[in-house]
C-alpha cells in the first residue's frame, strides 16, 4: 500500500545514482555516502544522472518497498543544496512538487506526459 505521507522525513542522496541498484544495493548507498539508517521509517530519494527516473526507499512493517518514478517526458528540478547543512532540505511538498513538476510561478508546470485513461463501459 503506498502509505508516503506528510509526517515523514524526506532525504534526498546528493549526486546521482546508478539506477540500475535495487533494494538492497540503495540500502547500501543510504548507509554508506547519507550516512543513515534506512530502517528509521525515513524516505529516501535517489535521481538518476538523466533526472528522469526517480526510486524512493521506505521501510515499512513487513518490509522495504521501493516506488519508482519514469519520466517519460521532461526532467525533475532538483532543489537547491544548502551548503550549511550539506543535504537537500526536503518535505513532502518539496516531492510532490518535483514529481508533479510544479513551478514557482502559478499556472506553469514542467513538462509531462498526461497518462492515456480508458473508459471501460459495463
Amino acid at each position: 500500500m503506498f502509505c508516503l505521507n506528510d509526517t515523514m522525513r524526506y532525504w534526498l542522496c546528493p549526486g546521482m545514482t546508478d539506477m540500475r541498484k535495487g533494494i538492497s544495493s540503495l540500502c547500501g548507498v543510504v548507509h554508506e555516502k547519507m550516512k543513515s539508517e534506512v530502517r528509521n521509517g525515513d524516505v529516501f530519494i535517489f535521481v538518476g544522472q538523466s533526472r528522469r527516473l526517480m526510486k524512493l526507499l521506505h521501510a515499512e512493517d513487513g518490509g522495504m518497498v521501493m516506488y519508482v518514478k519514469r519520466l517519460e517526458a521532461g526532467r525533475f528540478k532538483l532543489p537547491e543544496y544548502d551548503e550549511a547543512t550539506g543535504s537537500y532540505p526536503m518535505e513532502w511538498r518539496d516531492l510532490v512538487v518535483m514529481v508533479e513538476g510544479i513551478r514557482e510561478t502559478p499556472g506553469q508546470r514542467l513538462k509531462r506526459l498526461r497518462a492515456q485513461r480508458h473508459e471501460y463501459v459495463v
